[in-house]
């Protein structure tokens, strides 16, 4: 199964509340990876919170955009205790 960002909320500061197509959700802080010239209009948190989900993930109009892996990953190797599993 590809992996999918299926719905994304804005919370706080750098954080989003993901929920993926495998059923899984939690808050990623994208904070720390907001690096490069792509990513430099994010550090506006106004324009951060602008983010669009496509068909896989979420993006902004100035291209920058992280594979659904990537978040995913960043979620689950925090450790974040807000992350769930649907029927775990």
């Amino acid at each position: 199964m590809l992996l999918k960002v299926t719905n994304a909320k804005y919370i706080n500061e750098y954080k989003i509340e993901l929920f993926f197509n495998d059923g899984f959700n939690g808050i990623v802080d994208l904070e720390n990876s907001i690096k490069g010239d792509v990513f430099k209009p994010l550090k506006n948190i106004d324009y951060f919170k602008s983010f669009k989900k496509n068909r896989w993930t979420i993006e902004w109009d100035c291209d920058a955009d992280f594979a659904p892996e990537y978040l995913y990953s960043l979620i689950v190797n925090k450790g974040n205790t807000q992350a769930n599993q649907v029927g775990s």
